[in-house]
C-alpha cells in the first residue's frame, strides 16, 4: 500500500476515501492589496475575498491555490532559505513563465537555472519575504 493510499484509508471516516487530493497554501501578508498586485502580475487570478474575521483573498494559477490572510508584518529574513519555506509551482514552460515574469516587472531573486536533476528553474520573492521557485522539465 502506498504512503498515500495509507493515509486516506486512515482517514476514510472524515471524508477523505474517494477525494483527489489538492495543497493550498496560506501566507500572511503585512498589506494583502499590495500582495494581490503582486500575484495578479505572476498571472494569479482573485478568486474570493473577505474582510471578516481578517482581510482575507484567495489566488489561484490553474491548479496552485494560495490564500493570502493579512497579519502584521514580520522580518522577511525570518523567511529567507533555508531558514523559512520555499514554494514549488511547476509550469508547462518555465523560459515563457519568467519571460512573462520578468516583462511584469518583478525582479528576479534567481534567474534560470538547469538543475542536473532534469529541471530547470528560477526563483522570486514575494513583497512580505516568501521565495518562490518556478520549475519544469527540460
Amino acid at each position: 500500500m502506498n504512503r498515500s493510499h495509507w493515509i486516506c484509508s486512515a482517514l476514510e471516516g472524515v471524508g477523505c476515501s474517494g477525494m483527489s487530493e489538492s495543497l493550498r497554501v496560506e501566507f500572511f501578508p503585512a498589506d494583502l492589496e499590495r500582495s494581490i498586485a503582486f500575484y495578479e502580475a505572476l498571472g494569479f487570478e482573485v478568486r474570493g475575498r473577505s474582510s471578516d474575521p481578517v482581510p482575507y483573498a484567495a489566488v489561484r494559477l490553474g491548479g496552485v491555490r494560495i490564500g493570502l490572510a493579512q497579519r502584521p508584518a514580520v522580518d522577511p529574513a525570518l523567511r529567507a532559505v533555508p531558514i523559512g519555506t520555499e514554494v514549488v509551482i511547476e509550469v508547462a514552460d518555465v523560459v515563457a513563465c519568467r519571460d512573462g515574469v520578468v516583462a511584469a516587472g518583478i525582479e528576479l531573486a534567481g534567474d534560470l537555472v538547469e538543475r542536473e536533476w532534469g529541471l530547470t528553474d528560477f526563483r522570486v520573492t514575494d513583497p512580505d519575504g516568501y521565495y518562490l521557485r518556478f520549475t519544469s522539465r527540460r
